[in-house]
């Protein structure tokens, strides 16, 4: 015959466990509440300038300012536009002696809270144009995030010497 004691020792692995458990998600509610668990990337893609390229070329760059105002990081992954036949997220290397080389990476960091600052002489969008383009024309682009999606803006097209110009 069981005795009371008995009855109690049984139960309570299933007991602690079950105790163990809503504090684990009483913590995790208030936590969340108090707003700590943090949010997405919140991302916003600004001051787009496209290079206007040189004479008789259809290669240049394409710079964007991609402002994060979440809690998560996110990379950016890929660039599109109607205007361009290629894409391709580039970035200066050094190359010893005061010389740099461009290499193309498979992604971009955008940290939480953060910003990716492209220019010409860092992280920044290679592109091959299809047709010629107009110095303040705009030229549409979507660039594709890993967590956050797709985001379309419009690039500029300025002069070498304006591409900082917002």
């Amino acid at each position: 015959m069981r005795t009371p004691r008995d009855r109690v020792e049984s139960v309570m692995p299933a007991l602690s466990a079950v105790v163990a458990s809503a504090l684990a998600l009483g913590g995790l509610t208030a936590w969340t509440a108090a707003g700590a668990a943090g949010t997405p990337a919140e991302l916003e893609v600004t001051h787009a300038r496209l290079l206007q390229p040189f004479p008789g070329r259809e290669s240049t760059a394409v710079v964007f300012t991609v402002t994060n105002s979440g809690n998560a990081d996110d990379r950016l992954v890929s660039v599109t536009s109607p205007a361009v036949d290629a894409a391709m997220l580039s970035q200066d290397a050094d190359a010893g002696e005061s010389a740099a080389r461009m290499q193309m990476v498979a992604s971009a960091e955008v940290p939480a809270r953060g910003t990716l600052e492209m220019t010409p002489y860092g992280t920044d969008v290679m592109v091959e144009l299809r047709n010629p383009v107009k110095l303040g024309q705009r030229i549409p682009f979507t660039l594709y995030f890993a967590q956050s999606g797709p985001v379309t803006t419009e690039a500029l097209v300025v002069r070498h010497t304006e591409w900082s110009s917002r």
